[in-house]
């Protein structure tokens, strides 16, 4: 579980190094890239936008973000939200890290490891969305809970089951933290480290791995289709309100220009009402986007699965226990206190 792994060591290095100028990294683009919204109808209104770049990876969580984008919520709280893809949290903590992006929604761990490694990070809201982390297993093996993979091990012995999983990452963590409760070690299986998400969408569906610890809406695909069964997700390892992403930006950003973050926020909280009334109409602003590649009834039925509506202040002491144990692991060299990189009192002024 200690060893080094490269691909997070690569980006945390990156993120460090481009920070103080030694060197930088491209955004990676996206296969399909949805435009950003017409953010105006004249030239003059266009000016009065504020132009800000926010990096995402792929999780439903992160519908806030495109809802926001494809109804003009942004624009109605005066943003110009640009969205850059990325295919691996590093690479998105990176280009944060390095000025290249103005929120970063990422795993509530990478800001941890961007304090450790010096930079100042800052996170303002969960990035909108509960229960968002599941981990499943390939139905053909009848298990239907983690106590009955406990049971499945025991009365297998000589079969290893394979888990795809990001090393560092929530996705690992969940993992960790479901077993540990359960009494049963990882080493009872084979973990297969990934640093691609929808690398790890396409292993499974292989057959290549036989446990997938990710998100929905790609967990909810094989579950509906009957090819899967849910073991656990976030909410039943952690709390209702633990995040699977979060909203970061530098800390300068939230110093000089807390109106830009409050709007920022603001305009998930507007797209998050879309979402939690009337989510076939924010499954019709996301089509033209391709930003999922799941079927409507898919991602229909991974919104309406949500434990709770979309809401945006986190759970800072489940948050610390699993910051915890990434010292525990060795993934950071110091517990950096979950009080000191979240700074919630915009978000939590916005709900009350």
């Amino acid at each position: 579980m200690t060893q080094t792994y490269r691909w997070l060591n690569r980006s945390l290095f990156l993120a460090v190094s481009v920070f103080i100028g030694v060197a930088c990294t491209e955004a990676t683009e996206a296969p399909s890239e949805a435009p950003t919204a017409d953010v105006s109808e004249s030239d003059d209104a266009s000016e009065e936008l504020i132009s800000v770049k926010a990096g995402h990876l792929v999780a439903l969580d992160m519908a806030p973000l495109f809802v926001g984008v494809e109804s003009g919520c942004f624009v109605e709280k005066g943003l110009a939200v640009e969205t850059v893809f990325f295919t691996n949290p590093g690479d998105n903590n990176a280009a944060l890290a390095g000025g290249q992006i103005d929120f970063s929604t990422n795993p509530f761990t990478l800001p941890f490891f961007a304090a450790n490694s010096g930079v100042p990070i800052k996170t303002v809201a969960a990035a909108g969305g509960w229960g968002v982390m599941q981990v499943i297993i390939n139905n053909e093996y009848g298990v239907e809970s983690v106590d009955d993979l406990v049971t499945f091990v025991s009365e297998n012995p000589d079969t290893k089951l394979k888990i795809a999983t990001l090393r560092g990452d929530t996705l690992e963590l969940i993992l960790v933290d479901a077993f540990e409760e359960a009494d049963i070690s990882v080493e009872a299986f084979e973990m297969v480290y990934f640093d691609d998400l929808l690398a790890m969408v396409d292993a499974f569906r292989v057959g290549e791995v036989d446990v997938l610890s990710h998100i929905k809406p790609y967990t909810t695909q094989f579950v509906t289709s009957g090819e899967a069964t849910v073991l656990t997700d976030n909410a039943e390892v952690w709390s209702p309100t633990t995040p699977n992403t979060v909203v970061s930006v530098l800390e300068e950003t939230l110093d000089e220009r807390p109106e830009v973050v409050e709007a920022y926020i603001a305009g998930l909280q507007c797209a998050a009402e879309i979402i939690n009334t009337d989510p076939e109409a924010a499954i019709a602003l996301l089509t033209d986007g391709n930003y999922y590649r799941v079927e409507d009834d898919v991602l229909l039925t991974a919104f309406e699965t949500q434990p709770s509506p979309i809401t945006f202040t986190p759970d800072l002491e489940a948050v610390q226990t699993v910051v915890d144990k990434m010292v525990e692991l060795k993934y950071i060299e110091s517990d950096v206190p979950a009080a000191e990189i979240f700074s919630t009192t915009i978000v939590q002024d916005l709900e009350k």
